[in-house]
């Protein structure tokens, strides 16, 4: 690290997209931004290059003359770099390469801190520089700075997420348009809050990705996107949704980090961490539940601190941006008075339990001959399996007239019990002959 009294900051920016070219506006040479930038940081902070695949290629409001193709020759030029090119590669080559000649760095890489961060945290360490990483995770809302100094001497139980916009945006007009999953979605392209592929979305690879980050952080325990059970949304029908608002509760995609509890070979119990992402079915009473649109929140539950909630916008160009230069400008203060900021620590390495070892309440939605006895049939399969039931409601299924037989839609709400016993329990509701299928399972969360 450099010692006190550095006369300028040198900064390497890798990529000028939609995050990029906000952030090159924002350090544009001569600016008043960057000047007000350079007096927040104690020092002058100059942007001397912009990495892109192709420096013709007009960017309005980037001096032509800062665009470069050779990201490598920049990162050697850099006392701080800006990775927002996203992907593992040559984003996680380029960290190491900067770490190794002593120039701290900023990403919104949350795939890259997924994958591969332990190594970058280790090598930064090693290096004595810092990685910062606030817009990885929720855009412009300040949940790592929080988890990672904030709560430091507090005791984290569980984390909740709603850290995808798009998926958030999608089950918000199913719920307050009555839209089916497909118009839901083809609105939000049109709206600008999807991709044309909105597989990493709807599939939830970007939540889980946010999700072992959260987990890292709040249990001091590594945590990869290897180890995060992952449902999407595209299972979530509009009679899920009108079911949920008739028990008071609405769907959302949730990524979920917590302690717990497993059980060794012994019979002992011993601690560990859980990391999923799936919907759940939220009572409205929660925070998270009012949450709009394509907004995210986090919401925090802590030993001392009690319940915090985190919110804001979780996604575009100028709220992300802002969470890089607020980096950006931490970055260049320890690069005047020769100081590093926290590590991320994994000292407390605690395991990774299984999602079968998941403790929670479940709504299970049959579609079921409407004829007598298979209420009794369907609470026998559950009772088998040691799951014990809180409500049944029962109706038509889409389709059919009220008092006319055929066939009905049953919805089980449980109390808790283990994914492994409800697993089995819905393989064998499947069998039943009065079972014409399980139309979804959803976890409850919330006094729903």
């Amino acid at each position: 690290m450099t010692g006190a009294g550095v006369e300028r900051v040198r900064v390497a920016l890798l990529g000028c997209g939609s995050v990029g070219g906000q952030v090159a506006a924002a350090l544009a040479p001569g600016s008043a931004g960057v000047a007000e930038l350079s007096a927040r940081a104690g020092t002058a902070i100059e942007l001397v290059g912009v990495a892109v695949r192709d420096a013709a290629a007009p960017r309005e409001g980037v001096d032509p003359a800062l665009l470069t193709t050779d990201a490598r020759g920049l990162v050697a030029r850099a006392d701080v770099v800006v990775e927002l090119i996203g992907g593992l590669e040559p984003a996680r080559t380029l960290l190491l390469a900067a770490f190794a000649h002593g120039a701290s760095a900023v990403t919104g890489n949350k795939a890259l801190l997924a994958a591969h961060g332990r190594e970058l945290h280790a090598a930064a360490h090693a290096a004595g520089v810092d990685l910062y990483f606030e817009a990885a995770v929720a855009g412009a809302i300040p949940i790592i700075r929080p988890l990672r100094e904030s709560l430091a001497g507090d005791r984290v139980e569980r984390v909740l997420g709603i850290v995808n916009g798009t998926t958030n945006f999608v089950l918000d007009e199913m719920d307050v348009r009555g839209a089916s999953f497909d118009d839901a979605v083809a609105r939000a392209q049109q709206l600008g809050y999807a991709e044309a592929d909105p597989t990493a979305d709807v599939d939830g690879w970007d939540a889980a990705a946010k999700a072992a980050i959260l987990a890292t952080l709040a249990f001091h325990t590594p945590v990869s996107i290897d180890d995060v059970h992952r449902e999407g949304i595209r299972g979530v029908s509009a009679e899920d949704v009108a079911s949920a608002r008739e028990a008071g509760a609405v769907v959302k995609l949730l990524a979920v980090a917590e302690r717990t509890t497993g059980v060794d070979d012994a019979g002992r119990l011993f601690e560990g961490v859980q990391a999923r992402v799936h919907p759940v079915l939220l009572s409205r009473e929660h925070p998270l539940a009012s949450v709009r649109g394509a907004y995210n929140a986090v919401f925090v539950e802590a030993a001392g601190a009690g319940d915090l909630m985190f919110y804001g916008q979780g996604a575009g160009g100028r709220p992300t941006a802002s969470a890089v230069l607020g980096d950006l400008v931490t970055l260049a203060r320890h690069r005047q008075d020769g100081s590093q900021g926290p590590r991320v620590l994994g000292h407390a390495d605690l395991p990774v339990l299984p999602t079968d070892a998941v403790r929670t309440r479940y709504q299970v939605r049959l579609v079921v001959a409407d004829r007598p006895g298979v209420l009794a049939a369907v609470a026998q399969v559950f009772a088998a399996h040691g799951v014990s039931i809180e409500t049944v409601r029962q109706r038509p299924a889409a389709g059919a007239a009220a008092g006319e037989g055929g066939a009905a839609s049953l919805v089980v709400v449980t109390h808790t019990a283990a994914d492994a016993a409800l697993a089995g329990c819905v393989a064998d509701l499947s069998e039943l002959d009065a079972v014409a299928s399980v139309a979804s399972v959803l976890r409850v969360e919330g006094d729903s």
